[in-house]
């Protein structure tokens, strides 16, 4: 236990002042001292402050080149975070520390039980390794799934990659997973990881290449089929109006009552009736309000979103089976179409538990519930937020923009893991949904490096830096480069030519100089 420092000053119960001796102690780095009524106790430095007597004479005659004398010293400021008792429960001292304790780094075996740091298992997902320590950091699945989670970054901040690792660990406990994939960029999952720096890095953190193949089923509703996918479709037979609704938006009295009409009309004195005979009977009447409606249902029934043999529940969700929602090459319009009755339909099957527990994870969250404006999928979310852990519909938004979702949905939220974030708004909406919210947390997730995460919930004993691990599949999120591989090599060599040139150059140069007096 390397010392760091000793308590000085005034001792408060909850937080301390140390004067630090160490020159590496960092923010966030976790410490000890020892409570002469509870032994080792557990703590992290939350701010450090390096004062000096460098007054502004001092700094300009520094500055003029001088040597000047000063003083300084370095000061942290460290928040207790406690000890486990003999029941196992965290518990904070009620005494202040003594003036004077040396303070050192903390034992890995002190920061995993205080922390209470889960062990892997059936049923933990393995997310990274805490900050600076080589301890895993496992989330409780059954948690997860019954206080819901958001995902959040700013564009390029690692979110779908972090997306895909909480994937990877849910299917590795066969646990049921439907994604709303607006980008198509999860059926990458199915593949291994070929990147050669991420294969660098899965020794450090107990990992190999694998790809998930055989547990996932790719749906698209696109009109033309990405590979391996099938056609996500609706029943065409003995559509009522409630469904039709949900595809075409039925503004005003008299467009709704075509449609009720039409549908009226199609099943009168029928056992089975289909969307060409409700189609039939928009026909026919001669309204001029009808073209809309017609336009939209015969656009989707052409693209073979209405068939006879409809995709079933029973094939989206089931036990060991990721499907991903493809919804790429649809339009916006579309893709709130989609998600509202996909998402209504699952919420409903679970409620009569005709489909087993699952996890919901929907990208682009901010466009399917905003937090302005409304969408045909925002009821619905807001509805599966309040009230899907009720039924084992577990909830996963994700966001690059947190102030743009529904807050209803996103303090639905229990456990949040927050990539990099700089937009003030989103800063501020995350500090009002983060329990535990300390000084300073702010700055840190403005400071987090690409593939580092602040992880907060209800089943961590404080929130906690993690470095998301590597994925053991391929990543289907990275950025688009307008630049070929052809070009980056010959613009490297390139500038190799013009460095070498310029070299050459400067050796010319320096051979032309007449010799001075000196040197002759």
């Amino acid at each position: 236990m390397e010392p760091i420092g000793v308590i000085f000053g005034n001792v408060r119960a909850g937080n301390f002042s140390i004067a630090v001796s160490a020159s590496n102690v960092q923010r966030n780095e976790y410490v000890q001292a020892n409570h002469k009524m509870y032994g080792p106790v557990l703590g992290q430095v939350i701010k450090l402050e390096r004062e000096t007597d460098v007054d502004y004479d001092k700094a300009s005659q520094i500055g003029g080149g001088e040597e000047v004398e000063f003083k300084e010293k370095l000061v942290g400021i460290v928040d207790i975070i406690g000890y486990r008792d003999e029941r196992g429960l965290l518990q904070q001292p009620q005494t202040p520390f003594r003036a004077g304790e040396v303070v050192t780094r903390a034992e890995t075996e002190l920061v995993r039980a205080v922390l209470g740091m889960k062990a892997e298992g059936g049923s933990t997902a393995y997310m990274g390794l805490l900050r600076g320590y080589s301890i895993r950091v496992n989330l409780d699945i059954d948690e997860l799934v019954s206080r819901h989670m958001a995902i959040l970054s700013k564009t390029g901040g690692g979110k779908s990659y972090t997306v895909g690792v909480f994937i990877e660990e849910l299917m590795k406990r066969l646990v049921p997973v439907v994604i709303i994939d607006p980008h198509g960029e999860y059926a990458s999952l199915m593949f291994p990881n070929v990147s050669e720096k991420d294969h660098q890095l899965m020794t450090r953190f107990g990992l190999t290449p694998r790809g998930y193949g055989e547990h996932i089923s790719l749906l698209s509703a696109a009109t033309t089929l990405p590979p391996e996918s099938t056609q996500i479709s609706f029943d065409s037979i003995n559509p009522t109006e409630a469904d039709l609704m949900e595809f075409i938006d039925v503004s005003g009295s008299a467009s709704k009552k075509l449609l009720v009409d039409a549908v009226r009309r199609a099943k009168e004195g029928k056992r089975f009736y289909t969307i060409d005979q409700v189609l039939d009977a928009l026909m026919e009447n001669p309204s001029e309000n009808k073209w809309p409606i017609i336009n939209k249902l015969e656009m989707y029934r052409d693209m073979g979103l209405f068939s006879q043999t409809p995709t079933r529940l029973s094939e989206i969700v089931k036990e060991g089976q990721t499907s991903i929602i493809d919804l790429k090459g649809c339009d916006t319009d579309l893709q709130e179409v989609l998600t509202n009755r996909i998402v209504r339909k699952l919420f409903e099957a679970r409620k009569l538990d005709k489909v087993p527990p699952m996890m919901l994870v929907v990208e682009e969250a901010h466009n399917f519930c905003p937090q302005q404006g409304v969408a045909r999928s925002s009821t619905t979310l807001r509805t599966v937020a309040a009230a899907g852990r009720k039924f084992g519909l577990g909830l996963c938004v994700v966001t690059q923009r947190p102030a743009k979702i529904d807050k209803n949905v996103l303090s639905q939220c229990a456990t949040q893991v927050i990539l990099k974030l700089t937009s003030p708004n989103d800063l501020k909406v995350i500090a009002q949904s983060i329990e535990g919210f300390t000084e300073g947390m702010d700055d840190d997730i403005q400071g987090l490096p690409i593939g580092v995460a602040l992880i907060t919930g209800s089943s961590l004993s404080r929130p906690m830096i993690v470095e998301i691990r590597v994925r053991e599949t391929k990543h289907g999120g990275e950025d688009v480069s307008v630049i070929s591989t052809k070009g980056k090599k010959e613009g490297k060599a390139a500038v190799m030519e013009a460095m070498r040139a310029a070299k050459e150059e400067a050796e010319k140069v320096v051979e032309d100089e007449p010799a001075t007096a000196d040197s002759s």
